[in-house]
């Protein structure tokens, strides 16, 4: 059975249920909970310095080959071998040049995206915070306007009964899967965004992020606020060393303690902020 959500992403394997699970969590993308909000961060530093490095070699292999094909077009004239030279070199060149366009913005996520791009999850307000590159994202047209834009970043606020879980294939030899967050428009299955929630797990290892966020969405009892990398007393440090510096709005960092839909207007009618 396809996904109820359309249209449907690519590599989709199954959709996710929304409600309290009982599912115990030790994960170190958990980087810090409190009774009000948590936040999972999304890349861990050793992730991104290992893509940064392949896709920056795989920049590189791809100019050299770009380059070689480009030889290939110009010994068209070669008396015995030019036309199948063309036609190599022709192929070459639009190869290289689609794997390019697709490497280039996954080095500036990896290399940019510092402190792992947390999202904030508010079960009091039903509020989920993104704050992000453009590349993490599931677009395969970008505008090469953007590779020049490597810091260029999406920051929104999104109520969570919109967001849907589903699970996608990595296309990998090692069966990995990823949870994405599907955004639908409010009371359908009408995808409008795409959110990268929980990158690269095996197995059924890919449920237990989503399960524990249900879980703590409801404030069901199972869902640990001090299994995260920073225990719940301390915001401060979690805050200085994922937060700060990272172009969150004011607003929006006040937003992640409201407690309430009220404090929340408030919170926005202080910083002058619109729907």
């Amino acid at each position: 059975m396809p996904s109820k959500y359309r249209p449907q992403i690519l590599g989709w394997f199954g959709d996710l249920d929304k409600g309290p699970y009982s599912v115990p969590l030790h994960d170190d993308r958990l980087s810090y909970a409190n009774n009000t909000y948590c936040a999972f961060i999304r890349q861990d530093h050793n992730d991104q310095i290992f893509y940064a490095c392949l896709y920056f070699v795989a920049i590189i292999l791809g100019s050299i080959l770009v380059v070689g094909s480009c030889t290939f077009i110009m010994d068209y004239d070669h008396p015995d071998s030019g036309s199948m030279l063309c036609f190599i070199g022709v192929g070459g060149f639009i190869t290289c040049c689609a794997a390019l366009y697709l490497s280039i913005p996954e080095f500036y996520q990896n290399a940019f995206s510092r402190f792992g791009s947390p999202i904030i999850f508010n079960r009091k307000t039903g509020k989920v915070y993104v704050n992000e590159s453009y590349f993490f994202n599931f677009k395969v047209l970008r505008h090469p306007a953007v590779f020049l834009q490597p810091k260029k970043r999406r920051i929104k606020e999104y109520d969570w009964d919109d967001l849907h879980g589903v699970i996608i294939h990595n296309m990998s030899r090692n069966a990995l899967s990823s949870t994405v967050l599907m955004v639908c428009q409010p009371g359908t299955h009408q995808v409008i965004d795409h959110i990268m929630l929980d990158p690269m797990r095996a197995g059924a290892g890919s449920t237990f992020v989503w399960g524990w966020i249900n879980s703590f969405m409801v404030h069901y009892k199972s869902a640990n606020i001090d299994d995260g990398e920073y225990k719940s007393d301390q915001e401060a440090e979690f805050k200085a060393h994922r937060i700060e510096g990272e172009g969150w709005p004011e607003w929006m960092v006040e937003a992640f303690n409201a407690t309430s839909q009220e404090e929340l207007a408030e919170i926005k009618q202080r910083h002058h902020i619109t729907e």
